[in-house]
């Protein structure tokens, strides 16, 4: 899996790319999300457009995203994930936990109106 983040009107985007399993690039990008501002974002949306596969170990990252935010008062949302991802969401009733947004522009607003 590769990712890139980056920090816009005070949202972090990561965007992944690729399978979200377990392995160096997601203890990564857990570590950068942990050090960002030392903790003072508080509002996520992660882009999952370009996953192909997630299994329980990505599933449990993206639990562990939203558990960051949501201690830090912030919040998380996913962007556009594919039909395979949303299956999963399903089947495992994470989707009655996580807000899914279709674009950035979405997120960002959703993010925006939830810490008001």
């Amino acid at each position: 899996m590769k990712y890139q983040s980056e920090l816009k009107d005070d949202i972090l985007f990561i965007r992944l790319q690729g399978d979200l399993i377990a392995g160096t690039d997601t203890q990564s990008m857990m570590e950068a999300a942990d050090g960002l501002q030392d903790g003072k974002v508080m509002l996520c949306a992660v882009d999952l457009s370009h996953v192909r596969f997630m299994d329980s170990s990505g599933m449990g990252v993206l639990v562990s995203l939203l558990t960051k935010f949501r201690n830090r008062g912030g919040e998380l949302v996913l962007i556009k994930p594919s039909d395979h991802i949303r299956k999963l969401l399903i089947v495992t009733k994470l989707n009655a936990i996580f807000t899914i947004a279709e674009n950035d522009s979405f997120a960002a607003q959703f993010l925006k109106e939830s810490i008001y």
